[in-house]
């Protein structure tokens, strides 16, 4: 096993103070790099830890925060926050761009060889980054099947893989489909895996706190999600040995 350095980073965006994890491999050379996102409630450990596992793989990776330093386990103060920070591209994309700087400042990041994976709320800003023309080699989202603005999803430029419930009640088959003509009219490199019997943020382990209704985990797609994301990331952005 490889001895992973982490560190806490605070920087500016959405007028907030945010507080981000950062996790970095063993050695000094340069490595390629992955964004992680949280889900909507926020960064939490389940996020620091799987910044700390991409480490042991080999990536500089930033698991991001998204409100401040805060997790919010109010359902309600969650999607007052979410659901507009979601309406609004251009601030998905000044949070996705602040954290973004903070990777690419690290001197451990290859610069060239970005990802971007998010759940949720997380994985929106993900998918809002390559809507903005940002040069990354993959996008992983899970439960984050979210459409943009007309005709930006062109500028992606890389491939693009989507994991969701099919018992999912927020990312729905209207909402799958949706998702899946943007890509494909675009042009986009894409891939949806269906979890059968899942439902949203079925990665996640049990909260001791309410959620929205629709949300449960499912241990056995969460380890096969994260398998496949590892895979996008062998993929795409291979560790050099």
């Amino acid at each position: 096993m490889t001895t992973v350095t982490t560190r806490t980073v605070e920087y500016p965006a959405d007028s907030l103070t945010m507080t981000g994890h950062l996790a970095l491999p063993a050695g000094d050379d340069r490595r390629p790099a992955v964004l992680i996102g949280p889900e909507g409630t926020g960064l939490s450990d389940v996020e620091r830890h799987r910044a700390d596992a991409l480490a042991e793989l080999g990536y500089v990776a930033l698991a991001f925060d998204i409100h401040g330093g805060r997790y919010l386990g109010n359902p309600e103060e969650m999607l007052a926050r979410c659901m507009p920070l979601l309406a609004d591209p251009d601030r998905m994309r000044g949070i996705g761009h602040a954290a973004l700087g903070v990777l690419r400042a690290e001197p451990r990041t290859d610069v060239d060889r970005i990802a971007a994976v998010g759940y949720g709320t997380g994985g929106a800003i993900a998918l809002e980054l390559g809507r903005d023309g940002v040069d990354l080699r993959a996008i992983g989202t899970v439960n984050a099947l979210t459409t943009g603005r007309a005709g930006e999803a062109a500028r992606i430029r890389c491939p693009v893989w989507a994991g969701v419930g099919s018992q999912d009640p927020i990312m729905s088959p209207t909402q799958r489909e949706a998702f899946a003509a943007e890509m494909q009219a675009a042009g986009v490199d894409w891939r949806i895996a269906v979890y059968g019997g899942a439902l949203h943020a079925f990665h996640h382990p049990p909260v001791d706190h309410p959620m929205v209704p629709g949300v449960g985990y499912h241990p056995l797609h969460a380890r096969r999600a994260w398998r496949d994301i590892v895979g996008l990331l062998a993929e795409c952005l291979p560790v050099p040995e």
